[in-house]
């Protein structure tokens, strides 16, 4: 990989975690309703709609960032971006926070603006707890995969290791944002079972077809980042 190249795809992956990031963790709060194609009609547990958190499609994206960075720069290079962008969900609150307490000119727009960029402390914390182990997971199994298959099969790894942290992602947003904190800390409303099941199964299924219809996407920032043709993984292995 050329060096010119290569620090501006390093830089471009890094500012598209850290957008999309910082855009999940500001639309978390908002509730997405995605109806069904009629063709589908409705699902167990689902309906006839997909609920999802407006951070949802945000959030994929950063697994997108993330696998793209770790094929191309290692896991050593990865994991220090998911944990510095850990960090810097701290400063983001600190900052928005910070904002909202501050004296406003005007105070009716300061009482919406404070409604549409407060997320609940419920949401914060889920949001947090899920990032952290989900993003770590996926590079981990990232490059177990990668080590397993001797640098092949681009394609499952990116699979796989998005499939199973955007589950864990999910189980543990949805299971602390709505279950956790509001029976144990008295955080936020809890929300019916069904209710629960339906959000996590929802919000997956849809996550899950991200993580498979990004595959080619991934190809393609490799190919165009990376210069050394013999380092770049096909479809299947040689």
């Amino acid at each position: 990989m050329s060096e010119g190249r290569s620090a501006v795809g390093q830089v471009a992956l890094v500012g598209l975690f850290v957008t999309a990031l910082t855009t999940a963790q500001l639309t978390a709060s908002k509730l997405l309703s995605i109806p069904l194609p009629a063709a589908i009609g409705e699902l167990p547990f689902v309906g006839a709609a997909i609920l999802m958190p407006g951070a949802a499609l945000a959030y994929a994206l950063t697994f997108f960032a993330s696998d793209c960075y770790s094929e191309l720069y290692g896991r050593r290079a990865a994991q220090i971006m998911v944990n510095v962008g850990f960090a810097m969900n701290f400063v983001l609150l600190g900052l928005v926070w910070s904002t909202i307490a501050a004296p406003a000119a005007n105070p009716e727009f300061a009482a919406q603006f404070a409604t549409v960029l407060s997320s609940g402390t419920n949401i914060v914390a889920g949001s947090l707890l899920a990032y952290l182990v989900s993003q770590n997971w996926d590079v981990i199994v990232f490059h177990g995969i990668r080590d397993m298959t001797d640098g092949s099969f681009l394609w499952l790894r990116n699979i796989v290791s998005t499939a199973t942290s955007q589950a864990i992602d999910t189980v543990i947003f949805v299971g602390v944002a709505f279950y956790v904190a509001p029976t144990v800390l008295g955080i936020g409303d809890v929300l019916p079972w069904n209710v629960l099941v339906g959000l996590a199964i929802g919000q997956y299924l849809l996550k899950l077809l991200i993580a498979v219809v990004d595959t080619p996407f991934v190809y393609g920032v490799v190919a165009l980042l990376r210069d050394d043709e013999s380092s770049t993984d096909g479809w299947v292995a040689d």
